[in-house]
């Protein structure tokens, strides 16, 4: 297959594209290597891609996914049989700084994917969307069949958007579409504003670390590898319009979480970063955050049931590999 990977120097992106080399597909990795975070950590994403033995089946375009009419120049050239739109700009806090590129990159970007998508008959489109969006939800485990009408970020609710845009596109033009409701994803080549990358790293340094809420929040930690092999495993089973059950609708989309199951406190998550870098962090504490939710918390029956996979990396054995990437790489 070809495949067209967004926000393919991302975290996710580049775990996607070697899993996608893995399986002798070809891949072209899009991404506008923006400066939200050190891209210096982008390149270095990108040259792991490049020690991969079939790199020769994979191209890099930096572009933007919110420039029309570039994205409709690729979509002819390429012709694509699949697309993962993992292209976003992430974080929950930094949406109270600057909401504009959240529309620029969440909201146009995507409505420019999913044109692109339905102008080029894409065979199946996957696109990232969040466990934020179920926003201060209190019913738990988190369901995909459960209310997300009520978004407390920004960037809740651009993804929350992208659901409901890819759902019309999905009825409208019969475009296969499925969304990937990501719960805390972590591990090597991690994004830096995440806690788990951030503690690691104040730790190391002896610099205080911000627990918010007294530590009295829940994570469902989900490590990268689970992540792809939910996410390749759903690239092969686009959604059919019979196979939606959850609700009346007819068309060919389907939403799922991608999580651990398996939720665990922020001051356990601390220990166990403490544990294996083999050094106390200095702690910080201070209240809740706005756009923060206390607990996330997947049901992952869909995922099971439409790819018999379930994530089950525990949080021990994922910190240990993310600590060891930390140590040997920076």
């Amino acid at each position: 297959m070809k495949v067209l990977v967004t926000g393919a120097a991302g975290f996710i992106g580049l775990h996607l594209t070697l899993a996608l080399l893995n399986r002798d597909d070809e891949v072209v990795g899009l991404d506008n290597l923006n400066d939200y975070y050190d891209p210096a950590l982008k390149q270095l994403r990108l040259d792991e891609i490049a020690k991969h033995s079939k790199y020769s089946n994979f191209e890099f375009i930096k572009a933007d996914i919110s420039d029309r009419p570039f994205m409709e120049n690729l979509f002819a050239e390429h012709r694509f049989d699949v697309v993962v739109n993992l292209a976003a700009q992430a974080g929950v806090r930094y949406s109270l700084e600057n909401p504009e590129a959240y529309i620029d990159s969440n909201l146009v970007g995507f409505a420019n994917i999913l044109e692109c998508c339905r102008n080029f008959d894409i065979q199946h489109l996957l696109f990232a969307s969040s466990s934020s969006v179920y926003g201060m939800n209190m019913k738990q485990p988190f369901s995909v069949a459960d209310n997300t009408d009520f978004p407390v970020s920004l960037y809740a609710a651009t993804k929350k958007s992208n659901e409901l845009l890819a759902h019309s596109y999905s009825h409208l033009f019969n475009l296969p579409c499925t969304g990937l409701r990501f719960f805390t994803v972590y591990g090597p080549f991690g994004r830096p504003d995440m806690a788990y990358y951030s503690f690691a790293k104040a730790i190391d340094h002896g610099i205080p670390i911000d627990i918010y809420n007294n530590g009295d929040m829940k994570r469902d930690f989900t490590y990268i590898d689970d992540v792809i092999e939910a996410v390749v495993r759903l690239s092969q089973k686009p959604p059919k319009p019979q196979e939606n059950k959850i609700t009346d609708s007819k068309a060919p989309f389907k939403v799922f979480n991608v999580g651990n199951s398996s939720p665990v406190s922020l001051k356990d998550f601390v220990d166990t970063i403490e544990l294996s870098m083999g050094k106390l962090a200095i702690k910080n504490y201070l209240p809740m955050q706005p756009g923060d939710v206390p607990v996330t918390f997947a049901c992952v029956d869909e995922l099971i049931s439409s790819c018999d996979f379930q994530p089950s990396t525990s949080l021990e054995e994922g910190i240990g590999k993310f600590i060891h990437w930390y140590k040997e790489v920076l």
